[in-house]
């Protein structure tokens, strides 16, 4: 893990030997598109004898150029991002620092001032990538930048239902309750991890306790709704019901949706323990019932429909 600041003034020691095929791109989510682009940066750096290297930016550009309050939240927070890049076979990881002075470079200065002094001869980016001021540089521009000593992969996008495979796509399907279709989107469960903390004790008093989440990122969340879960907490792998909503049967002013996941079988005390949820599916929408007998009912059904989805008996 590298972390770089333009202009580049001191390239680790580690680089100077080696030269690098690099994946570019901010890569939220690594969904199956973005693994196409990765996988081919490290089959070309096995090829030609090179050290496979991703670069992402921090933050999200969008970000930082004001175009849109969304790209505060993100599908992989960082460190989950990194977990999944090694997953795919990757040596290096450089991260560079997204700020006004970098977003101002031109695309020659950001092959010229960044990719050659970090020795890449090899470089694999999406069909659509853009880079430097205003994205004036297109993923063709940086192929003729890049010549003779650079060679540019432009990997074809993927399509699902008709639609490019996108991170927009991911987060859309998951604002609308699509949870098996982000499933196939990123080729794994949506996952988010936190801590469980107190809540008001309230679940327990009616049969149904459940673990209280304290999210750990900033992570897209999905509709408001009931969800089948799976996950690990305190070490144990778990199944269960999610509820991520407001809780309107009990709470008159509570503005803030809250995640709380009954855990089925599971009879441990983990107030302050590590968790992480997984996504299977939505089970329907949050709503408002008229007594705590109903919310109870109602609960036990949710449960018996997940157990089966899991095949729990």
């Amino acid at each position: 893990m590298i972390s770089l600041k333009y202009p580049l003034t001191d390239i680790p020691e580690t680089l100077r030997d080696h030269s690098l095929s690099i994946a570019i791109g901010h890569f939220d989510g690594v969904h199956r598109g973005h693994q196409n682009v990765i996988k081919q940066a490290v089959a070309l750096a096995k090829s030609k004898g090179l050290l496979s290297a991703v670069m992402t930016f921090s933050p999200h550009p969008k970000e930082v150029l004001g175009q849109g309050d969304r790209y505060f939240n993100s599908l992989t927070p960082f460190e989950t991002k990194a977990s999944l890049f090694e997953e795919l076979g990757v040596d290096l990881v450089f991260v560079m620092e997204f700020d006004k002075t970098f977003a101002a470079i031109s695309p020659q200065q950001f092959v010229d001032e960044v990719l050659r002094p970090l020795r890449a001869r090899q470089i694999v980016v999406g069909f659509d990538f853009m880079f430097g001021f205003k994205g004036q540089g297109n993923a063709e521009m940086m192929r003729s930048l890049g010549a003779p000593d650079i060679d540019v992969e432009i990997i074809e996008p993927l399509f699902e239902n008709g639609i490019k495979v996108s991170s927009t796509y991911v987060r859309e399907a998951l604002e609308q309750g699509g949870i098996e279709l982000a499933a196939n989107l990123l080729s794994r469960p949506y996952e988010i991890k936190g801590v469980v903390v107190h809540g008001d004790g309230r679940g327990r008093t009616i049969g149904f306790p459940t673990a209280n989440l304290e999210i750990s990122d900033r992570y897209v969340a999905p509709r408001l709704g009931v969800f089948a879960v799976s996950g690990e907490v305190a070490g144990k792998p778990f199944y269960g019901v999610l509820n991520h909503g407001m809780k309107p049967t009990f709470n008159k002013e509570e503005i803030r949706p809250v995640m709380e996941v009954h855990l089925f079988d599971f009879n441990q005390d983990i107030y302050g323990e590590a968790i992480t949820v997984r996504f299977h599916d939505f089970i329907r929408p949050e709503q408002k019932f008229g007594s705590v007998q109903e919310l109870i009912a109602q609960i036990g059904l949710d449960s018996d429909k997940v157990k089966q989805l899991f095949n729990l008996g």
